[in-house]
């Protein structure tokens, strides 16, 4: 019966979040990332359960895949729609999720930044700046059933069933069932 009443409130707030959403794609038109970007810090800004739901269905309409059993929580922003959410999911508040694939039933704590790998920038080139240089942007895969700790910085993947301590930086992919911790995190057991 829960899970009817989630949906049936789901599809009451897709209604009106469809006028917002037709505006969104008139303005990917002319500027396909930037407008993607400022809807998603709009509807960041939306509190309570009710800005909850608002975010899930802006992120059901724009993104690869996101189920309609996700939770985003306030203060999480996506800078591209270049992402997949599986069911189950919870992003806590004040997150940055960029280009990642998370599968079912994944737990993210307050304050997690999720970036496109470490390699976003270049810098060898000293005579040229940063800004100019280029980077490669990869997709961050989180696997199922993982478990993501306030303030962690994730910049490679996580096998499925892993736990990754708070305020800890994965800069190499961790192994499915690890619980890893610190900077950089290093794995200190496993689940199974």
């Amino acid at each position: 019966m829960r899970i009817v009443i989630k949906r049936m409130i789901f599809f009451i707030i897709l209604i009106p979040n469809l006028v917002p959403y037709l505006i969104f794609r008139l303005l990917a038109i002319v500027a396909p990332v930037t407008s993607f970007e400022g809807f998603s810090q709009l509807y960041s800004l939306i509190p309570g359960i009710l800005g909850d739901y608002c975010r899930g269905t802006f992120y059901f309409l724009t993104l690869k895949r996101c189920s309609m059993d996700t939770r985003i929580s306030f203060g999480t922003m996506f800078p591209t729609p270049n992402m997949e959410i599986g069911t189950h999911v919870y992003i806590g508040p004040n997150c940055i999720v960029s280009d990642s694939i998370i599968e079912d039933d994944v737990m993210i704590g307050s304050n997690v930044q999720i970036i496109n790998g470490k390699l976003t920038h270049n810098f060898e080139d000293i005579d040229t700046p940063m800004r100019l240089q280029g980077g490669s942007k990869g997709i961050v895969r989180i696997g199922q059933d993982t478990w993501i700790g306030n303030s962690a910085i994730i910049m490679a993947d996580l096998g499925k069933k892993c736990v990754i301590g708070a305020g800890s930086v994965v800069a190499k992919p961790i192994d499915e069932y690890s619980v890893a911790v610190g900077n950089p995190a290093r794995v200190v057991r496993k689940r199974n």
